[in-house]
């Protein structure tokens, strides 16, 4: 089944390309179904690039998804036109008497920072407390995921001596999670970033499942018990070639950056191994079955 987008968006070409079901809205208003409401609140500087990413993910099931893109008002990025901003999001003031069946809510470069040093942080805030009372489930990634975990349970955060950069292994620490039927026994993860979550006080919080963990990364997806909250700290939504692109942004830049570990095939950086592609189709079309669609109610006013 097609996740429905507007036609103009780039993705849509872009996907369409991909032979991804995509479908214009006025097409599927044609059909007599009631499609999964799905939110993505963006915080990423890159947005065309991670709303194309996570279109992609969401469009490999069967299910209809009906697609909102959310941007913070309190702050604007300057890495997108205000056109595609204009032409395709929302501001949380537009979407706040809304329910919806899923949201995720991506990371944003700014995990050095205290959270109340973030600009938008009163805003994202109030986002949280809307998917907490107005969403059926919700998937934090990265920086999103360890807000996430300090605005509901205190739960802090450490800076690493060097950054996580690389795909790592991991292994099902919850035997037998839907999350992550048709998984192997080890799977690859993408993680990037300059900070970890304080692992003890999540394992200690009676409220959290850890789901899936590697020897290298640490703690890759933790959940609430009751489902309603997935916290992802890899980018298991990446594309083949964006720690490429980070590793190359960071060198010009002249930012001390080690090459991406398990990345590049012998050091090539033409030649790259994705080995989390089927997990990350996995996952995502996961929570969409058994997370949102198996549990939603018909009627969202419910």
């Amino acid at each position: 089944m097609p996740i429905v987008i507007p036609k103009a968006i780039p993705a849509f070409s872009t996907l369409k390309k991909e032979n991804v079901f995509v479908m214009a809205k006025k097409r599927a208003e044609a059909q007599d179904i009631r499609p999964i409401e799905i939110a993505i609140v963006n915080l990423m500087p890159t947005k065309i690039e991670t709303e194309t990413q996570l279109i992609r993910l969401l469009a490999n099931t069967p299910l209809q998804v009906n697609l909102t893109l959310v941007r913070t008002a309190s702050y604007k990025g300057t890495n997108v036109s205000g056109d595609h901003l204009e032409r395709f999001y929302k501001t949380f003031d537009e979407i706040k008497d809304n329910r919806f069946d899923g949201m995720i809510i991506t990371g944003a470069p700014v995990e050095t920072l205290d959270y109340g040093d973030v600009l938008y942080w009163d805003e994202l805030k109030e986002i949280m407390d809307f998917a907490d009372k107005k969403v059926t489930s919700t998937i934090y990634i990265c920086w999103g995921a360890q807000a996430a975990l300090y605005h509901y349970f205190g739960i802090g955060k450490n800076p690493l001596p060097e950054k996580l950069f690389g795909v790592f292994k991991n292994h099902a620490v919850t035997q037998f999670d839907p999350l992550l039927k048709g998984l192997n026994d080890t799977f690859s993860i993408p993680h990037s970033r300059h900070t970890s979550i304080d692992e003890k006080a999540v394992r200690e919080n009676k409220k959290l499942v850890v789901v899936a963990e590697g020897k290298e990364c640490g703690l890759s997806i933790v959940k609430t018990k009751d489902d309603r909250k997935f916290f992802f700290f890899g980018h298991s939504e990446y594309d083949r070639e964006t720690l490429k692109t980070e590793y190359l942004r960071d060198k010009d830049k002249g930012l001390r950056i080690a090459p991406p570990k398990n990345y590049f095939i012998d050091g090539d950086i033409n030649r790259i191994n994705m080995s989390w592609n089927s997990t990350g189709n996995l996952l995502f079309y996961n929570w969409l079955n058994y997370y949102v669609y198996q549990v939603t109610p018909y009627s969202l006013e419910d």
